[in-house]
């Protein structure tokens, strides 16, 4: 029997070369925050990728899975909000810390769950069985509609729906093999195929702003490489007012005399922070010397620990 509760989510690793391959189902790559759905009989909870109950934040989500779920599951999922046909983690942002309801529908913001992989329903474990078999039983599992989406896929021509998810603003696809059973943790099985360059970014510290900006003028960010905090640039650009404000709070209350960076930052009075805040940047390309080309700030990222944040390659 399963113990229908939180389980750390499996990953995708990423790669540059799409493919198409007969025993591979490929999804669409959703620009959203990743959850754990699951029940005991009781109310359904949502966990966040780094075990947070973020059950208060979705009431309309908790209520979905309530009415169209079984009494007992764990299931496997994406929560996302549109900007036109395109999910947009930037909408997202608006009422990813928010947990009054009437604060919630004052956003404005509708968000929808979209789920993928079932680990567990009726109290038995799924996991070992291949994820086709998977995706087959999560699709009779629930009553899907209204912000409550089965994440479909497409069989084999992976090359052709990475060239669709490109043309229409996707983030991308993700490619899973077929009969491969669920495992936490970061894996080959699941692959990542991207049409924009996105990862996220630890903040180092923050330079002063310019003119008539107020906060900050730029993050200073990195990722980990061996244990050591390596400077990928300046990020300035994409920052609402109201995250502005909230963003320069936070990061003042966690200011420190040393940089943590493991290298130089040809930075003029840089700022520098406990290296704890991570943020979502997109960007052109990496440059020959390791930095961002064209970063842009889409948001902050409390599901997941800085620690863990690396260059993906």
């Amino acid at each position: 029997m399963a113990d229908p509760g939180w389980r750390a989510p499996m990953l995708a690793t990423l790669t540059q070369q799409p493919f198409s391959r007969e025993n591979w189902l490929f999804e669409r790559k959703l620009d959203g925050v990743r959850a754990i759905c699951s029940r005991d009989g009781g109310a359904p909870v949502l966990w966040s990728r780094n075990h947070n109950d973020i059950s208060a934040g979705y009431p309309e989500l908790g209520e979905a899975l309530a009415d169209a779920g079984a009494s007992s599951f764990v299931a496997d999922g994406e929560i996302v909000a549109f900007d036109g046909n395109r999910t947009s983690f930037a909408r997202l942002q608006q009422r990813i810390h928010l947990t009054e309801r009437r604060r919630i529908e004052a956003t404005g913001v509708a968000v929808y769950l979209y789920l993928f992989d079932l680990l567990a329903f009726d109290g038995h474990d799924v996991t070992g069985l291949p994820l086709r078999q998977r995706k087959q039983l999560l699709r009779k599992a629930f009553d899907w509609g209204g912000p409550l989406r089965y994440a479909t896929h497409r069989n084999g021509t992976g090359e052709e729906y990475f060239a669709y998810a490109c043309a229409h603003g996707w983030e991308g696809v993700i490619a899973k093999r077929a009969d491969a059973p669920y495992r936490s943790g970061r894996t080959t099985d699941w692959l990542k195929f991207k049409c924009v360059q996105e990862q996220e970014f630890v903040v180092g510290g923050f330079s002063a702003p310019g003119g008539a900006t107020t906060g900050f003028g730029a993050l200073l960010v990195g990722y980990y490489d061996h244990g050591r905090l390596r400077y990928a640039g300046k990020v300035g650009a994409g920052y609402p007012e109201a995250t502005l404000r909230e963003l320069t709070g936070t990061l003042t209350g966690l200011e420190r005399r040393r940089s943590p960076f493991d290298e130089p930052v040809p930075e003029r009075g840089p700022r520098w922070v406990e290296p704890s805040v991570v943020v979502q940047v997109r960007f052109s390309e990496w440059t020959g010397d390791g930095k961002l080309r064209h970063p842009r700030f889409t948001g902050v990222r409390d599901d997941k620990p800085a620690a863990e944040v690396v260059r993906e390659a």
